[in-house]
């Protein structure tokens, strides 16, 4: 849940919205649904720690330029707007 989850969820929220770009459409809703979810015992301090934050808006993710194939999207052509992320938590990677 600490690393996997968050990672998969700002993936395909990318991945999302790269195919409503090229296909001129609007991006709906990202659901994520968890399956055997499970914490580990090395991540739980650093959860509880991430669960007394305050939530941030979400930032905007721009493109610079139209394409017409995802192979064509490179890093230059996104801007993510208004991202304001909390400092970083340390997790280690469970083995």
């Amino acid at each position: 849940m600490g690393l996997g989850v968050p990672f998969n969820i700002a993936s395909y929220s990318l991945l999302t919205c790269m195919i409503a770009h090229v296909t001129g459409l609007k991006p709906g809703d990202f659901v994520h649904t968890l399956g055997d979810a499970h914490v580990y015992l090395n991540h739980i301090e650093p959860l509880k720690e991430q669960l007394k934050r305050e939530p941030r808006p979400f930032p905007t993710l721009k493109f610079k330029r139209d394409v017409n194939s995802i192979d064509e999207i490179t890093m230059e052509d996104l801007v993510l707007e208004g991202y304001k992320p909390h400092k970083k938590i340390q997790m280690e990677m469970a083995l």
